[in-house]
């Protein structure tokens, strides 16, 4: 089974595809729109990729997989659907979880916390927030999905709970959230909130996404001789367990960052914490580079190889490397694709955080809306650590090497702090 079978399988299993009288009209993966195909002797698909190549794509394949022919001995033809494969839920694993998420999402939230070391007063005034109380407010209001000033009122059954020190106001969060050296501070404990699951997950996939913000780009076309304008985005690079969705390693950058450059750091950073096995991307990330990455920590990379790439490319030394999952992917594209098709997980998990916390951020500055972005990604975490508490019976316990500390975080200047 080839690239555009699998996803005409995957079409297929959707069940949206419709009988017309002009044809079959498939959905378009993408969700624009949909294509009218027609079936038998001369296959046709009022798609580009048909109109390019004159060859079936994968509106063929999925209504070919939709409607299981059977041609008998007497000149008959059966026609039978294909049967959706479900999997089956536990219900009662599930209420209990998604029942008792928040509660369990401030107390992990609050553990996690607590291995953050607060900075040096280094200005007279008012002292400054524990570092631990804005993280644990900056999260709550991301996980709460409401503004700043809506969300300090839930921060007062946190403190009596124990879990703040001190409440901060809505204007401190915002402040915070500008601090440069939060970043790597976020980045930490997204990594210390995957650890609990590093016997659980061996399997990795990669991938990339924007999150919206409120700021624009203006320039002059002089081209067309008027302005236009473009919405910023946040970009974002995670890697994910296959089997939870836990971000393992994330990188966030307030501007269009290219995605192959991004998987040999995110690679080394899950290796320090997880056992790597398997990683899988799509042809974004084909370089050798990358493919050498993975290797490097005893893992497979089953990244597509791009149309024009060929099996015996350049005299380097990592070429062999390349030379045989190269033929791994061009003879054997079947078992490569068992392995590929785990990158969907990713994709699954960019969905669990912009349908939960937003595709958008509310920051303005370049800064907060990374540390915003680093919120949203800590926040799913901690939600799938509160799921694995109920499937699978753990128990998560942060900061067990003691000889790893939270990044240093630089105070602010001084400013009227609440």
């Amino acid at each position: 089974m080839d690239a555009r079978e699998e996803r005409g399988l995957q079409i297929a299993e959707n069940g949206h595809i419709t009988k017309t009288p002009v044809g079959w009209k498939v959905p378009s993966q993408s969700g624009n729109g949909s294509y009218i195909v027609n079936v038998g002797e001369k296959p046709f698909c009022t798609c580009p990729d048909f109109e390019k190549r004159g060859q079936p794509c994968k509106h063929i394949h999925a209504v070919e997989f939709f409607q299981q022919r059977e041609d008998r001995p007497d000149g008959t033809t059966v026609i039978t659907k294909a049967v959706r494969i479900t999997y089956a839920q536990d219900w009662p694993v599930y209420n209990a979880a998604q029942t008792h998420e928040a509660e369990r999402f401030a107390e992990l939230l609050h553990d996690l916390c607590q291995g953050i070391d607060q900075p040096a007063q280094c200005r007279r005034g008012r002292p400054s927030h524990p570092m631990s109380d804005v993280v644990f407010a900056a999260t709550s209001k991301v996980y709460s999905t409401v503004s700043g000033r809506r969300a300090v009122r839930d921060l007062d059954e946190w403190l009596q709970k124990g879990y703040l020190s001190r409440k901060p106001s809505y204007n401190s969060i915002f402040d915070y959230l500008e601090n440069p050296s939060l970043t790597p501070l976020l980045k930490g404990l997204i990594e210390e909130s995957a650890q609990p699951l590093s016997a659980v997950e061996t399997d990795f996939a990669v991938d990339s996404s924007g999150f919206a913000t409120s700021t624009y780009a203006r320039w002059f076309d002089h081209k067309y001789g008027k302005e236009r304008t473009r919405q910023n985005w946040v970009k974002t690079h995670i890697m994910v367990g296959v089997k939870t969705h836990i971000v393992t390693a994330v990188e966030a950058t307030p501007f269009e960052s290219a995605d192959a450059l991004q998987l040999p750091g995110l690679v080394n950073q899950t290796a320090k914490t997880f056992g790597i096995n398997e990683v899988s991307a799509d042809k974004a990330y084909s370089t050798r580079k990358n493919l050498r990455a993975v290797q490097a920590q005893g893992g497979v990379a089953f990244i597509p190889f791009k149309s024009y790439s060929k099996g015996s490319q350049g005299s380097k030394p990592f070429d062999g490397l390349w030379n045989r999952l190269w033929h791994f992917y061009a003879f054997n594209r079947e078992c490569f694709l068992e392995h590929y098709h785990k990158r969907s997980n990713v994709e699954t998990a960019f969905s669990m955080m912009k349908a939960k916390f937003g595709a958008s951020v509310r920051a303005k500055t370049p800064t907060a809306q990374v540390n915003e972005v680093l919120c949203k990604v800590l926040a799913h975490n901690i939600c799938c650590l509160v799921t694995s508490v109920y499937e699978l019976g753990i128990e998560p316990t942060f900061w067990k090497d003691e000889a790893h500390a939270t990044p240093p975080v630089v105070a602010l200047d001084a400013r009227p702090w609440n």
